[in-house]
């Protein structure tokens, strides 16, 4: 018999630094499991944050999937700044080479609802465009 789903949840935490908390006793999961499955798969990616969806069975089992770090974190690190601007459309905190949104994009594909590198790179660089941040070497994006 297949297990019930009790909730579906979609957080964030920094690689390597899961730990037991109010979010996940909310699930109602094994949190020292999660906690330990979730760093050790996260090794690869010290410093980042890292979204997760977290499928939670009544048998208080879990099943998780992580995505990639989100697109405004990589541009904020790519742009060198802290954060975006209060103001995009007259205030200008950073700019990204074309090059460096090509990167974003690609690490970003499989997470984004594009089919291509290029519409990939014109995803990000709406964010990047919306944060303040400017895109040099590539074409105005719409």
């Amino acid at each position: 018999m297949a297990k019930k789903i009790t909730r579906i949840a979609k957080l964030e935490f920094m690689a390597m630094q899961a730990k037991p908390g109010a979010e996940l006793a909310s699930l109602g999961i094994n949190m020292p499991e999660f906690t330990k499955q979730f760093n050790d798969a996260t090794k690869d990616r010290a410093g980042d944050v890292v979204p997760v969806v977290i499928t939670a069975y009544d048998d208080k089992s879990f099943d998780f999937i992580l995505k990639t770090t989100p697109a405004a974190i990589l541009l904020k690190k790519a742009a060198g700044i802290e954060k975006g601007s209060s103001n995009a459309k007259a205030k200008i905190v950073g700019s990204v080479s074309a090059a460096q949104i090509k990167e974003i994009a690609e690490y970003k594909l499989i997470d984004l609802n594009a089919n291509t590198v290029e519409a990939a790179m014109k995803i990000i660089a709406g964010t990047a465009k919306n944060m303040g941040i400017k895109v040099e070497g590539m074409e105005e994006v719409n």
